[in-house]
């Protein structure tokens, strides 16, 4: 069945012509209301609905999959990839050294090591991926070459579980290697070398904010209904540059649990996310998030058109 589009999610107070105002009520005009919540449904689409935040050139799959349901998007880039202290290390590595295990737990993670692995003469490796986002990143390489396989993901796409899953052959003592974020958690090589395996951790990108954001950029995001973030770094950013405005209380969509995680310790209230990371699953939640939005502000617009009666005399 073919997927519901926005609008089928918006159900809309039906046109009605107002009724008089009547001596002590309160006449909607009365109230500041956004003209496009009273208007046509078509004039949502005039305004951006979504804010993704990945670095430029990298939200086109989410922005192309919510195109689909008719929902637009903001391109507000939030962070910046750069090159980790380990990077260099890992040519070498994989030229020299032999492993059971390469474990990857994000597509950028994924892609600094294919540049490298690519670089290194393609030797055979196993891959081992948090779930099926980062997966995609190794798809088309796997179509033109034998040396790299993906040959296991976890029954719940977290580090927790991958640590705890990861298949360990006999009683040898197992070499994986970690090719990670400066800024991702011990985890997961604590819980594989809990169970024996022998983990190689290297720091091969580290993530940072933007250095500069437009202001009117900015202005706008602030105004629409959902942020997309793929990220713990990502959700910091955004919360540190709405610290300084005031109060923001709008729904963010993340990609998984672990970038959930981050922004509910923050203090966000409206936080969506899929059980297992992925894009089918963001968009999904983003989805979720829209409805919950048009379904207050529906609501919202019928209590300001019921009619407000006065207060009866007690005399009377």
């Amino acid at each position: 069945m073919a997927s519901p589009t926005l609008l089928s999610l918006l159900p809309f107070l039906p046109s009605v012509s107002p009724p008089p105002i009547l001596r002590n009520e309160i006449p909607i005009s009365s109230f500041s209301i956004k003209a496009s919540l009273l208007s046509s449904s078509s004039s949502l689409h005039l305004n951006p609905e979504v804010v993704v935040t990945r670095e430029r050139g990298k939200n086109g799959k989410l922005m192309d999959a919510l195109a689909t349901h008719g929902i637009s998007c903001l391109e507000l880039p939030l962070i910046q990839h750069m090159q980790g202290p380990d990077l260099n290390r890992l040519h070498s590595i994989l030229s020299d050294t032999k492993f059971d295990w390469v474990i990857i737990t994000s597509p950028e993670a994924g892609a600094v090591f294919l540049d490298t692995w690519r670089a290194a003469g393609s030797p055979r490796v196993k891959i081992g991926v948090v779930g099926s986002g980062t997966a995609s990143v190794f798809k088309e390489v796997m179509i033109s070459s034998e040396a790299l396989e993906v040959a296991f993901s976890p029954s719940k796409a977290t580090g927790k579980v991958l640590a705890s899953e990861l298949p360990k052959h006999g009683d040898k003592r197992c070499k994986v290697l970690y090719p990670a974020s400066v800024k991702a958690s011990s985890e997961i090589e604590e819980g594989l070398s809990n169970r024996g395996f022998e983990v190689t951790r290297l720091n091969t990108y580290t993530t940072a904010p933007v250095h500069q954001i437009d202001e009117q950029l900015l202005k706008q995001a602030l105004a629409t209904p959902v942020i997309a973030v793929a990220s713990p770094s990502a959700i910091r950013t955004w919360v540190e540059l709405v610290s300084s405005t005031e109060r923001w209380d709008d729904a963010v969509a993340c990609i998984g649990e672990t970038t959930a995680l981050a922004a509910k310790r923050l203090g966000l209230q409206k936080v969506y996310y899929p059980e297992n990371p992925g894009l089918e699953g963001w968009v999904r939640s983003i989805l979720d998030a829209l409805k919950m939005h048009y379904q207050s502000q529906k609501e919202t617009i019928y209590d300001f058109t019921r009619p407000q009666q006065a207060d009866k005399d007690p005399m009377h």
